[in-house]
């Protein structure tokens, strides 16, 4: 395989891992390569990041690499998260926040087993409007993340502290569970497209 075909497979890795990032072992593991091959193909994809004027960086953190996106278009990016275009919320993530909401901290594994369905992006557009943050880590193997609402999750509802979401009710009756959540979903959307 050529350099290019690694550059480009590294780059999906990248991606696909999203904030948490993947380390040089990792990489090396997946592509069954040796580290230092990954370092160099690392070293001319930052290269074609920098010399190509693209939107996107190649960062290292913590033995950790990740892509982020270029500081000198913060303002853009920041008008694209606090556009109206983007202030409705799909679905997946009510049902993702209302989740995290009520069983803070957790981490997105057990959010995931909750619905049933992979959360990755509900949650990247959860963390993207500042509803939800990262708390913490889990101790052990992994380290999975901890999500946890923030203060401005409070300020969009109303809400003084947690203690205020409406309680969740008692009786398991599937139909009754279904009917309120998705009583909970209309007023919550309701919500969202009032602040606006």
């Amino acid at each position: 395989m050529k350099l290019v075909d690694w550059k480009a497979i590294v780059e999906g890795l990248l991606f696909a891992a999203g904030d948490e990032g993947l380390t040089l072992k990792q990489m090396a593991m997946v592509l069954e390569i040796s580290e230092s091959t990954v370092l160099d193909i690392l070293g001319e994809l930052k290269n074609d990041y920098s010399q190509t004027g693209r939107g996107i960086n190649l960062v290292e953190v913590a033995g950790t690499y990740q892509l982020t996106t270029k500081k000198e278009h913060a303002g853009y990016l920041k008008k694209l998260v606090e556009s109206p275009t983007s202030t409705s919320l799909s679905q997946a993530a009510l049902e993702t926040l209302a989740i995290i909401a009520y069983r803070q901290p957790i981490t997105r594994a057990e959010v995931e087993e909750i619905r049933g369905v992979k959360t990755e992006r509900p949650i990247h557009t959860l963390m993207a409007k500042v509803l939800i943050k990262e708390v913490g880590r889990v101790e052990g193997t992994g380290r999975a993340i901890l999500y946890g609402t923030t203060k401005e999750f409070l300020e969009y509802f109303g809400l003084k502290k947690l203690e205020e979401l409406p309680p969740l009710p008692e009786k398991v009756d599937e139909q009754y569970v279904q009917e309120e959540a998705d009583l909970f979903f209309e007023r919550f959307q309701e919500t969202i497209e009032d602040s606006n």
